[in-house]
């Protein structure tokens, strides 16, 4: 729930009280410290879908999924090596991402998305795209997607970072509310330009598996969506406001 609190007074307009800082210091890590920090990054920087496997689309027919969103992602096993790598003495145990999300319905099952973020407080922007095909489901059969996404992170000078994944879901829709749930595999690519204490490389690439689950709730247009999500045994959740149609 402090994670939920943390993510709604974000969405809502008020800051909470981390204290991150620009990672600007990757050189003070340790081989070891970087891998964590890899591990954590690829769990809070990496594609959540943050809404049900139904397509917008119809046959022949187009729809938009509009939304505010944020991802709140538990980073305590890295978090001293985050403040290392920041120059700050007040770690944080939790990475916020708040996004602007786009998703464009396509006839015949396609939707096609993208998503902007800025991390506050930290020199970290991201930038996402997702490829999802989907059933549109009946009244007694699920919807089924298969998604492909990619992450790329810019604005830390000294890091290149980014994540591509698969995954699988399924949801039904009950009137207004339809739960959804999936299992993936994130691939991450994160390659310092400077290298460690000790004078070791900083370059990690290893694959993440991914369960997630949530919830999309529809008022009209208006549209409620909850998400939680373990990547590589991390836990992140992530909630959308907008219009769906």
């Amino acid at each position: 729930m402090k994670k939920l609190f943390t993510i709604l007074c974000l969405v809502t307009g008020f800051s909470s009280a981390a204290s991150a800082a620009d990672i600007a210091f990757l050189n003070l890590l340790t081989a070891n410290q970087f891998k964590l920090l890899s591990e954590d990054m690829g769990s809070a920087l990496s594609y959540k879908p943050v809404a049900p496997a139904a397509p917008l689309g119809g046959l022949v027919g187009f729809g938009f999924d509009i939304g505010v969103e944020a991802s709140s992602t538990d980073i305590s096993k890295s978090s001293a090596a985050l403040a290392t790598a920041s120059g700050t003495t007040s770690p944080v145990s939790t990475l916020t991402v708040p996004k602007l999300h786009v998703v464009l319905g396509l006839p015949f099952g396609v939707d096609v998305g993208a998503f902007v973020a800025s991390v506050p407080t930290t020199n970290i922007k991201l930038t996402g795209a997702e490829l999802k095909i989907a059933t549109k489901g009946g009244v007694a059969t699920p919807s089924v997607a298969l998604r492909g996404t990619m992450t790329k992170m810019t604005g830390v000078d000294q890091l290149a970072f980014d994540t591509k994944s698969v995954d699988l879901s399924i949801s039904k829709g009950f009137a207004i509310f339809t739960p959804y749930a999936g299992i993936g595999q994130v691939w991450v690519t994160s390659k310092a330009n400077v290298t460690g204490l000790g004078g070791v490389a900083l370059d990690e690439s290893f694959t993440q598996t991914k369960y997630f689950a949530g919830a999309n709730l529809n008022f009209g247009i208006s549209n409620f969506a909850l998400e939680a999500d373990s990547t590589g045994g991390t836990s992140s959740y992530s909630v959308k406001f907008g219009l769906r149609w």
